[in-house]
């Protein structure tokens, strides 16, 4: 009877163990935490965010790479908040109160985009955890961009002098 009573509670701890693995599955790999990603959050061409600019639609652009990614070439009107502070920064007033524009509302479209399209869309899965609903990342990312839109971009040329290093997160 004990035997019994013990291959009973190991099968019903095996299955109890089984079934909460279930809805957490393990990523084993970047690639498959960034394929994960780019599941959840909405996808936009360059074409589409062009559109939206040239309709003068009210959307926050974020630019999620470092600065010195940034400041040598990003889409026009894009706030740098690069990926490692962007849970910091996204909601926090006196960031937005010295970049000169209003903190975003839960709603705002937001679109993020990095170097190929890897971390925007890591960065809108945890923005969309943070509450904010409305969020895109760009296909392809800045790469993407220029290779659609070759002439439409700024410089930040005070800064560019000042990058001590290369380039940071390949994707």
């Amino acid at each position: 009877m004990k035997t019994f009573k013990s291959i009973f509670v190991f099968a019903l701890m095996a299955i109890t163990m089984g079934l909460m693995s279930c809805g957490n599955p393990a990523v084993h790999s970047v690639d498959e935490l960034v394929a994960v990603a780019k599941k959840t959050v909405n996808v936009l061409t360059p074409k589409e965010v062009m559109t939206k600019l040239e309709n003068g639609d009210m959307i926050l652009l974020i630019d999620v790479r470092e600065p010195s990614e940034f400041n040598a070439g990003y889409i026009p009107g894009s706030v740098n908040i690069p990926r490692g502070v962007i849970e910091f920064k996204i909601g926090n007033e006196k960031f937005w109160d010295a970049a000169m524009l209003y903190m975003p509302e839960k709603e705002e479209e937001i679109i993020v985009y990095c170097k190929k399209g890897g971390r925007s869309a890591l960065v809108g899965e945890v923005l969309m955890k943070l509450g904010y609903s409305n969020i895109s990342f760009i296909k392809g990312g800045w790469k993407n961009w220029e290779l659609t839109y070759p002439d439409v971009f700024e410089k930040n040329l005070d800064a560019i002098g000042h990058d001590t290093g290369g380039e940071v997160g390949g994707c």
